[in-house]
């Protein structure tokens, strides 16, 4: 068989399968980067190109997806074997785009007129000669020709669903949505600003600094051992706060160098005091919140009361704070 690339001779190919589509085994010889040639076998499954496309509405802020039964991914790691994705479809003798046109109808009920295409690409080129041709298009309520769902014998069975946008994106981060083209889509999508990412309603979460207040001295009797157990705790509870995707701090991380540093000999001296609760204190002016941890301690609940007073949130457990990553 002849090649186009002249590091591949030597091709043949025996057909292992065409119950379905084509599987075949293909043995060829490749150069190496030496110029030593490698037999070398490979299987290839050829089911043909397809298309693929993402409806959405500018106006609503939603995208028409479908959820069907996918067997493969019922055998790998998928327990139910239902799979949400983007409308696709197999060209069969057809142009891509008239392929997409026609699947769009049979499977989402959505008669559309025209579309955009925006790509194509391989999508396992390792084992599959499939090269998918990507679209998107806007819909609207007066396309609606019919209920979609795909046809009986093809053996479709297509749950047509209708989501926001900002929604259908969340779904990525859970993992409810896993399927490649769709994936690519939807961050296409937002990409090129097709759709805004995040619903009106939704509130905007932002990472917060917050200063953690607790005991510090109290309940000790200046023991530098008890001492230091606090502090560990606090630590404790600022990492958590830090991989919640907030910014914490203690403190103890500002006063205790500068006190050292101003020459304190000892716990409660008046350079220790001169330092400690007043830069905390100042400390709140740079903090967005403060979470009160441990137990009782009158530096602490002095904090809580100067943050109230200026404005500040205020949590009684680690477990209000919202958390940005998990």
């Amino acid at each position: 068989m002849e090649t186009n690339n002249p590091r591949i001779r030597s091709v043949t190919e025996e057909i292992l399968s065409d119950n379905w589509y084509v599987l075949k085994k293909v043995t060829f010889e490749y150069r190496k980067d030496n110029g030593v040639w490698e037999k070398q076998a490979r299987e290839v499954y050829d089911r043909g190109n397809g298309a693929t496309i993402l409806l959405y509405n500018r106006e609503n802020q939603t995208v028409v997806l479908t959820c069907q039964f996918r067997m493969p991914s019922y055998k790998n790691q998928n327990p139910t074997g239902m799979l949400i994705e983007t409308c696709a479809g197999l060209l069969d003798r057809e142009a891509p785009e008239a392929t997409i046109i026609r699947e769009t109808e049979e499977e989402t009920g959505y008669k559309l007129a025209k579309v955009q295409k925006v790509g194509e690409a391989y999508m396992s080129p390792g084992s599959v000669t499939e090269i998918v041709h990507f679209y998107v298009a806007e819909y609207d309520a007066t396309m609606a020709s019919g209920r979609g769902g795909g046809l009986d014998e093809e053996q479709e069975n297509i749950e047509v669903l209708e989501l926001p946008f900002h929604q259908a994106l969340e779904m990525i981060r859970t993992g409810e949505i896993r399927d490649g083209k769709t994936i690519l889509l939807l961050q296409y999508a937002e990409l090129h600003g097709l759709l805004e990412r995040k619903a009106e309603s939704e509130p905007e979460r932002k990472s917060l600094h917050i200063l953690v207040a607790g005991p510090y001295r109290s309940g000790t009797g200046d023991d530098p051992e008890k001492i230091e157990q606090n502090v560990r705790f606090m630590n404790e509870i600022a990492l958590n706060i830090y991989e919640a995707g907030h910014m914490p701090v203690l403190g103890e991380w500002y006063a205790l160098p500068l006190i050292a540093t101003a020459g304190s000999t000892e716990i409660g001296d008046e350079t220790f005091n001169r330092i400690f609760h007043p830069s905390s204190t100042r400390l709140i002016n740079h903090c967005d919140a403060v979470l009160r941890v441990g137990g009782p301690s009158t530096g602490a609940d002095e904090m809580v009361k100067v943050a109230k007073e200026k404005g500040k949130l205020i949590f009684d457990r680690s477990e209000d704070i919202p958390k940005l990553y998990s």
